[in-house]
């Protein structure tokens, strides 16, 4: 979709303003060109009636008209001004809406490579120039143009000949404004890609403010800000340069009109073949013709502005969600029982090496299954897949004998909770967090949630509560209790499948005693998929799948692979060595197998 219609697709909604806002245009053109007019009767009449009387009361009437004049270009200048921007940030709001929506469909694989500073600066800042010229350049194109056609005729009818003269100067300026346009809205555009780098980069280092101080990096962070800032400013300058170069040529080439009417309307007036009233009227009128000129280019720069911004929203819009649902895809409705297939699955990210090779697997339905082994073999991925975070790239995995791309994403991911080491909760109240999981569950739904996942008594000693703030990502809170809160709102879903991934790893002892309760009651009855590392707390799982080198290497319960000499046992062994040693988890994936772990 090209810019302009980006725009103007939009505003089709705020059709009522924009006509308002015309009309209203059409109007103050209309009344600035009585003014003019009004003095020319003046001067006229009083050359020809010199102090009689009745020129006297003729200027008391066209005083009381000029105020009256003046009073409605108010009122008029207000309702185009109020309109204009009415439909302009109408349209400001409905592109954000919009691009937020598309946002929300893109892949993972979108977000993995993109900035999120970026797409603010691109839902923010280029959409806000939208606002720009709906209400400002667009309007103030309009009102230019018809001035132009308006003052034209007037000057035709008062001498059609200098009026031809004074047209000389135009043909110079139409040529600039393309000349212009050709190179200030690359320059735009190159302005608005800094501010998204800036943006990217203030909201990493906001992010990670803590990390900065813990490593005494805040002179080498300033630095590098300020290096963003700089570029931004110079990029700005370089569009404001071709900005200041542009408007001095507008002016030079509109006075020269000036001076053509000078020099031969002068003449005229000596010769007396143009009255001098008609020649004050001329000069009055020539200042409206060119003053629309100059505003014109102010205008024209906006748009170029507010189109360099449209462009940079028209790429992203034009990002195809890489997992889109099938035109006929069928859509889950109650709760599915939850058994799960892999069949033959292989899976790489962009065209890279493969990261899962010819995994098959099934998972009955409220089986309690645990994938182990070494960093990097698939673990988090193989899970990902299921909801469908990433799309296989061979083979099918399905749910309930239903191949899960043939079904809408939406109620997939409905039957499914995931509860993650990596917590991320939404600044809010603690109600609002546990929420998350069913928006529309009562108070006592919520607690019951909560006292299920343990989290209850510590959120009854905290100030207020349910309702205590906890911080943008929960940073009031320690680990364990955002863990208990993330399972409190997986319970609030309900889902019949449960993906659990190093739930319990990096917290204390009695923290991660406390969570594993509350993941027992949670896995009843349900699907679960546990990823760990600690493996004495799989234990009990039904099938405990060993991956490795991209493939399933064993499967089995915690008896039969402790029978087998494989890499279960061997990761067993050490992890039973070490645990005495140190009351923290042992993360063994950290470490890439590659056979050298023994039981010696």
């Amino acid at each position: 979709m090209k810019p302009f219609q980006i725009v103007f697709v939009y505003a089709r909604k705020y059709t009522t303003a924009l006509i308002v806002t015309v009309i209203s245009m059409l109007l103050l053109v209309g009344v600035q060109l009585l003014i003019p007019w009004i003095i020319k009767i003046l001067i006229a009449d009083i050359i020809e009636q010199a102090a009689a009387q009745a020129s006297l009361n003729l200027i008391t009437q066209l005083t009381l008209v000029v105020l009256i004049v003046y009073v409605a270009r108010a009122g008029l200048q207000f309702l185009r001004s109020y309109m204009a921007h009415v439909a302009g940030w109408g349209v400001v709001a409905d592109v954000r809406k919009h691009i937020y929506e598309h946002l929300q469909r893109l892949s993972l694989r979108f977000y993995e490579d993109t900035q999120t500073g970026q797409l603010m600066s691109r839902v923010v800042n280029d959409s806000d120039l939208f606002e720009q010229l709906i209400a400002h350049a667009v309007p103030d194109v309009v009102v230019n143009v018809l001035t132009l056609v308006g003052v034209s005729a007037v000057l035709f009818s008062l001498n059609w000949q200098l009026t031809l003269l004074s047209l000389v100067p135009i043909p110079l300026v139409v040529v600039s404004l393309q000349v212009y346009a050709r190179y200030v809205r690359p320059a735009f555009r190159e302005r608005q890609k800094e501010l998204g780098d800036l943006n990217a980069t203030l909201n990493d280092n906001l992010s990670g403010i803590r990390e900065i101080k813990a490593f005494t990096r805040e002179d080498d962070e300033l630095r590098r800000i300020g290096v963003k800032i700089d570029r931004y400013r110079r990029s700005l300058l370089r569009a404001l340069r071709l900005m200041a170069t542009f408007q001095p040529f507008v002016e030079f080439t509109s006075s020269l009109g000036s001076i053509v009417v000078i020099y031969f309307g002068g003449q005229l007036a000596f010769k007396q073949t143009l009255s001098v009233a008609d020649l004050v009227a001329f000069f009055l009128y020539l200042e409206m013709f060119y003053q629309p000129v100059r505003n014109l280019s102010g205008a024209w720069e906006n748009i170029q502005s507010a189109l360099a911004g449209a462009d940079r929203v028209a790429d992203l819009l034009e990002e195809e969600p890489e997992i889109p649902d099938a035109a006929d895809a069928l859509t889950l409705t109650g709760r599915v029982e939850g058994t799960i297939s892999f069949r033959d699955v292989s899976f790489h990210y962009n065209e890279g090496d493969m990261v899962l090779e010819g995994i098959t697997l099934d998972i009955p339905a409220q089986h309690v299954v645990a994938l182990v082994g070494p960093t990097g073999v698939g673990k988090s991925t193989l899970v990902s897949l299921i909801p469908r975070f990433y799309d296989v790239c061979s083979g099918a995995i399905t749910l309930d004998g239903h191949d899960i791309r043939s079904l809408t994403l939406e109620s997939l991911r409905r039957q499914i909770s995931i509860v993650l080491q990596d917590v991320f909760l939404f600044h809010g109240t603690v109600r609002e967090s546990i929420l998350f999981g069913q928006p529309g569950a009562s108070e006592e739904e919520i607690v019951a949630a909560a006292k299920i996942a343990n989290a209850h008594a510590f959120i009854s000693d905290l100030p207020d509560s349910y309702d205590t703030l906890i911080g943008e990502r929960g940073v009031k809170l320690s680990g364990g209790q955002k863990q208990r809160l993330s399972i409190a709102r997986a319970v609030l879903k309900d889902a019949p499948i449960l993906i659990l991934d190093e739930a319990t790893s990096s917290v204390d002892t009695e923290t991660e005693f406390l969570i594993q309760q509350a993941l027992e009651r949670l896995m009843r009855g349900r699907t679960t998929i546990i990823i760990a590392h600690r493996l004495s707390t799989i234990r009990n799982a039904n099938t405990i799948v060993v991956l490795e080198g991209k493939r399933i290497r064993e499967m089995g319960t915690h008896d039969q692979l402790l029978l087998q000499d494989g890499l279960y046992r061997r990761l067993y062994t050490v992890q039973q060595r070490l645990e005495p040693l140190q009351e923290m988890p042992l993360v063994l994936d950290t470490m890439e197998y590659a056979g050298g772990i023994t039981t010696d």
